[in-house]
């Protein structure tokens, strides 16, 4: 299926002066040129084989004014004193008011201890979290950070995806793809201090996570303990943890890196890295799956990438990788009869507990690195009545592999599950599997950090290239998916400064 994508190009005769700094494209790549007068804005519907004009979608409309009023209140802002100029998002000066919630404000009693980028992590991770976003309602929390990048002087482009179950009517979803240098040097907050423009991005190492979350949403607190905020104070949230920690920490780490005189040469950083925050990857992927896709059709194709971060909770420990996943439905068909003459019928529920029995007990393969593979049974569905021999039995399996190859490990379980059902009964079942994948390694040979395995799933795997990937994050998985979601402060600072180790590492590792 072919995901389209839109693209915001403004041009003039100078092609500098661009209206706006937005662009709507599946990659600075694919961007075309367009004659138009000052001012004037053209999206383009791109296929693989062709681009055609054609008419916005009201919700792109709504977007695309938004973003065009945001960005006539940022150049209203460039024409005040330098000494005036702050981004919106930017930490304050020591004269302003903490962008902490407004409705109440924080003495810092660590402040020696503390980090200088604290308010400004705690506020970026604070807004993130507070805005709904389960999967399939990503659009407004995707708007929120453009904005908020854009406001940091990065160049920004949406990436749009297909809708999915969840997604409400009119509201796409898309990628956000973001680099510094959207701005000229020497203005904005520093971020664009790359002498590339901003039309295009050739990254060698990308940052990236995810903005959707699970259900359901749970608002945003932060424990007041005393109206002081330390290391040990607790955050809570949907999403606290899993991803918009890490899409915080990401973002923190690579302003940081861009601002310290001690880093790595501005231009590097600058001309090497980029941002990806993807949609879909609690359900299927999908958003990362068309970014991939996207590199894919680009003509010229793109430089490879020589690193990826992937941001995930791996309690700010270097993953060595995490297992395969393969989903599965298994149907059981028998023949319904009277509970007292069992044997004029043949129990579909029976039939499926002896199989499941033996899939439970069986060796699906295992590995010293991921431990033993292992089959939850999600759901279980069978029969009408107690008094009644069931005729048909439906259960969903979830299977963590923990054998490789990545490309075939999920399909060697798959067999191996398949010849059990056809052991118990070799005409009784139907069994069909998703597109699963075996374990996934990741690079976790990297000096200071400690190291782990996982057995949740990632886009990792969905990012297609030959890659070094990283997986790192803060917070714990256990506590991810839960009622209680939270982390401390002192955890969400400990990522931010683990992820510009990995930054500066990965670039100087770059082939």
């Amino acid at each position: 299926m072919q995901v389209p994508t839109w693209k915001l190009a403004a041009s003039s005769s100078d092609p500098d002066e661009l209206a706006s700094p937005y662009q709507l494209s599946p990659f600075p790549i694919l961007n075309t040129s367009h004659s138009l007068p000052r001012s004037a804005i053209s999206i383009t519907r791109a296929h693989p084989s062709s681009m055609r004009a054609t008419s916005f979608a009201p919700a792109a409309l709504a977007l695309l004014l938004q973003l065009t009023l945001a960005d006539q209140q940022q150049q209203q802002q460039q024409q005040q004193p330098l000494s005036r100029l702050r981004p919106s998002h930017q930490p304050p000066t020591a004269d302003e008011p903490s962008p902490l919630p407004k409705q109440q404000h924080h003495h810092h009693v660590d402040a020696a201890s503390a980090p200088p980028y604290r308010d400004s992590l705690l506020s970026l991770h604070k807004s993130l979290v507070s805005i709904e976003s389960i999967t399939g309602n990503e659009n407004e929390v995707g708007r929120w950070l453009v904005d908020y990048l854009v406001g940091r002087g990065y160049a920004a482009e949406l990436q749009f995806v297909a809708p999915s179950d969840g997604t409400p009517e009119g509201k796409e979803r898309f990628n956000v793809v973001a680099w510094p240098g959207g701005h000229d040097e020497g203005t904005g907050n520093g971020a664009g201090r790359s002498s590339r423009r901003s039309g295009r991005a050739d990254p060698r190492v990308v940052l990236t996570s995810h903005i959707d979350v699970v259900p359901p949403h749970i608002p945003y607190s932060i424990s007041d303990d005393g109206d002081a905020i330390t290391s040990r104070t607790m955050i809570k949230g949907r999403g606290s943890v899993d991803a918009k920690a890490s899409v915080a920490a990401i973002i923190t780490a690579l302003d940081d890196l861009l601002h310290a005189d001690s880093a790595s040469p501005a231009s590097s950083l600058s001309d090497d890295v980029m941002l990806l925050f993807v949609v879909d990857e609690e359900v299927a992927g999908a958003g990362m799956r068309a970014f991939s896709d996207s590199l894919a059709r680009m003509d010229p194709p793109p430089r490879p990438f020589s690193a990826v971060i992937f941001g995930e909770p791996t309690e700010n420990k270097l993953a060595c990788g995490h297992k395969g996943a393969l989903f599965c439905d298994i149907t059981a068909r028998g023949v319904a009869a009277h509970s007292g003459y069992p044997w004029l019928g043949k129990s579909a529920n029976e039939l499926m507990v002896r199989a499941l029995d033996r899939v439970l007990d069986a060796d699906l393969g295992t590995s010293d690195l991921f431990g033993n593979t292992t089959v939850n049974v999600g759901l279980f569905e069978g029969g009408v009545a107690g008094n009644v021999i069931p005729e048909r039995a439906f259960v969903k399996i979830g299977v963590r592999v923990a054998i490789g190859p990545q490309k075939q490990g999920a399909k060697v379980v798959e067999d191996k599950i398949q010849r059990i059902l056809d052991e118990v009964d070799d005409e009784a079942f139907t069994f069909t599997c998703s597109q699963g994948y075996g374990s996934v390694e990741c690079n976790c040979d990297v000096p200071d950090f400690d190291t782990i395995t996982v057995n949740y799933g990632t886009d990792v795997p969905n990012l297609a290239g030959n890659h070094t990937r990283y997986l790192y994050g803060p917070g714990d998985i256990l506590v991810a998916h839960g009622a209680r979601e939270n982390l401390t402060v002192g955890v969400l600072e400990e990522a931010v400064e683990g992820y510009k180790k990995l930054i500066l590492h990965a670039l100087d590792h770059a082939q």
